[in-house]
């Protein structure tokens, strides 16, 4: 197939960057567009125009997931993209670059007119953030058929169901088998994203190439203690269960520092009853994860974590519950893939390293059943889901480019493996 010389045209991308940024900003240089909402609406209908316009066939299907597509020789196709909703007062790349940056690669092909030997497909994936207390990923997982009844059917923060969530942005949950794909024809998924986090930033490094994407394992605990006067009962014969849920929270944070232990653990949700100055806490509920990228090692963790628990109990004397939460699993990327990644990182002379995801992406759903592998840019500061997410624009051009020879090369080395097997 001819290859002419394809560009990433840096100005482009930022300005498309920049204007999507407007859709649903919310002041202070947050952007607020929750899934499914007008403004998600807004942008997906923006970022719409831009996919037509580099040659894209365009739809919006039943799962209310923007599809572009650039049909090929034979039917397989390389996908990239990501997600345009975003978190409340969230920031302006997180999901949005990794689409933009898709669209501009498709947009640099068609400034040349370069052929390719497969077909080529981006994706803005519906309610990746999990909005209004969803599950969150809600247009992958229907791409893979892992939507079930019950789901679409159950009310979110806003009484409204998922289901009619989805109609009302024009999808059709009635006909969510639509939107399934035919997982044997993708041949790659390729991911682009800031990294949100500070691990690319501290090292210097300004492109990431993904190896594995974190699972994780919620735990949700009750703790029963008993309430009593503050300044009446002594010491010794309190039944504290804010004192219990400090000391877990304190041995839970410790978790990482076991040898073959997990990544990270933390408890981020706390509630206090009767939650007053001049009464010993009765109960408590707290809310807790941990990820890895080995199954096994969160596993591991379950009977370590029960230990805790029951050691506090008995030496606390509260009645101390755990109950599993949700469970994601890791996703390790296809080696081939990684490999190319780091070839064409190397090739740029820019500083890279390979590290593994922190945060859950919809690449994560899709790599249980198609080769995928993400690529990273640093963001400054290590700060996401915030307003001052940011991230250099010459970093950003940097990982286009990265995703453009990505998909050149993958493309490339389908070609010669089809062309043997003629």
């Amino acid at each position: 197939m001819s290859t002419p010389t394809v560009r990433i045209d840096a100005d482009r991308l930022i300005a498309r960057l920049t204007e999507l940024r407007g859709v649903g900003a919310s002041g202070g240089g947050g952007v607020t567009r929750e899934a499914f909402g007008v403004d998600d609406v807004r942008a997906r209908d923006l970022v719409g125009g831009w996919m037509t316009a580099a040659g894209l066939t365009v739809t919006v299907d039943a799962a209310a997931n923007l599809v572009g597509r650039r049909a090929g020789p034979v039917d397989t196709w390389m996908v990239s993209g990501s997600h345009l909703d975003t978190v409340v007062d969230g920031g302006w790349l997180d999901g949005a670059y990794g689409v933009v940056a898709a669209v501009e690669v498709a947009a640099a092909l068609a400034d040349v007119s370069a052929e390719l030997a497969q077909g080529l497909c981006v994706v803005a994936f519906a309610n990746e953030e999990g909005a209004r207390g969803t599950r969150g990923m809600t247009g992958s997982r229907a791409l893979v058929g892992q939507l079930e009844a019950a789901e679409l059917a159950a009310l979110d923060d806003g009484d409204v169901s998922l289901g009619d969530r989805i109609a009302a942005a024009g999808g059709d949950p009635d006909d969510l088998a639509a939107a399934a794909w035919d997982l044997s024809r993708i041949s790659a998924l390729v991911e682009l994203h800031i990294e949100q986090g500070p691990v690319l930033a501290a090292s210097g490094a300004v492109l990431g190439v993904v190896d594995a994407i974190t699972g994780r394992q919620g735990v949700d605990v009750e703790i029963r203690g008993a309430a009593n006067h503050a300044g009446t009962t002594p010491m010794a014969l309190r039944h504290d269960a804010l004192a219990a849920a400090a000391d877990f929270v304190l041995a839970f944070e410790q978790l990482p520092n076991s040898e073959d232990s997990v990544r990270v653990a933390t408890c981020g949700h706390l509630e206090v009853r009767p939650n007053v100055r001049n009464v010993v806490p009765g109960r408590v509920v707290l809310s807790a994860e941990y990820r890895d990228e080995d199954s096994d090692r969160l596993d591991a963790a379950m009977p370590v974590i029960q230990a805790i628990a029951d050691e506090i109990a008995a030496r606390r004397s509260v009645e101390l519950a755990l109950r599993w939460g949700q469970r994601v699993e890791p996703t390790h990327a296809d080696p081939q893939i990684v490999a190319t990644i780091e070839r064409v990182v190397a090739s740029s002379g820019s500083d890279w390293m390979r590290l593994p995801s922190g945060a859950g992406h919809d690449a994560q759903i899709l790599g249980h059943h198609v080769p995928m592998a993400m690529i990273f840019v640093p963001s400054v500061g290590g700060v996401s889901h915030s307003p001052t997410e940011d991230t250099d624009h010459g970093q950003l051009a940097l990982g286009a480019r990265a995703l453009l020879d990505t998909i050149l090369a993958l493309d490339s080395a389908r070609a010669t493996d089809h062309g043997r097997t003629e």
